[in-house]
């Protein structure tokens, strides 16, 4: 089936187009919504300009469009979105990457079935650890740029998800509470190289901020570089 994929750059949404993809799905273009809402409920806003190189690492067209990020009204935008992605690329579905978000997942639902269009979740249902260890399996690197959670301090941020992140995430679970994939928005991530990039991408500049108990890395620049052995698009 040919798809748009809802895509912030984070882990999850982009471990969904590779999941979806290994399926027997087509994803042809990225959706990204840019929040001027840093507290969104449905979309992440860290970092998000980086959306655009992840893009052309993969070598696949984005549609984008800027939201005021009001909670329920932020749905329209993204209902438009789509819609534009289903007039121009005649898209038959969209590929999120939830995993247990009946908030997210839900509207998302729901925006899908009104425009005809079938919902395509990989993710939906996978436990936490099970997703976590495929991502490093199947040789994503991740790095956290957003921290927002008690037990995560400034060391986190700019960290890269290993077996060592993955088991203190998860003894963070049984000690905090805390989502240990950041469904709760407890951290937010973004990824610098997958099996789906032709080219991954190298941070040039970047800043650590921290403010009280939580803070962001801001990418300030980054480039594609060749990966071996990978020819160019």
């Amino acid at each position: 089936m040919k798809c748009a994929a809802l895509f912030s750059g984070g882990k999850d949404s982009t471990r969904a187009i590779y999941l979806a993809q290994k399926t027997g799905h087509k994803v042809v273009v990225l959706l990204t919504v840019f929040s001027k809402n840093e507290e969104s409920y449905m979309f992440h806003t860290c970092n998000i300009s980086l959306s655009k190189l992840q893009a052309q690492a993969m070598n696949l067209p984005q549609l984008v469009k800027e939201s005021a990020g009001e909670k329920e009204k932020e749905l329209e935008d993204l209902k438009k979105l789509i819609m534009e992605a289903k007039n121009k690329f005649g898209v038959e579905g969209i590929v999120c990457g939830g995993l247990a978000s009946v908030y997210q997942g839900s509207r998302i639902e729901r925006i899908c079935r009104e425009l005809g269009l079938e919902m395509v979740a990989p993710l939906w249902g996978v436990k936490p650890e099970e997703h976590l260890k495929g991502l490093l399996k199947e040789g994503f690197k991740v790095i956290f740029t957003g921290v927002f959670a008690d037990g995560l301090g400034k060391e986190w941020l700019g960290r890269e998800l290993d077996e060592k992140a993955v088991s203190e995430l998860m003894d963070l679970q049984k000690s905090m509470g805390i989502s240990p994939v950041g469904e709760g928005g407890e951290f937010e991530s973004a990824v610098l190289d997958c099996p789906l990039f032709r080219r991954k991408i190298k941070i040039m500049d970047a800043e650590p901020k921290w403010e009280g108990l939580s803070g962001k890395l801001v990418i300030k620049k980054a480039e594609l570089i060749d990966k071996p052995n990978v020819p160019l698009p």
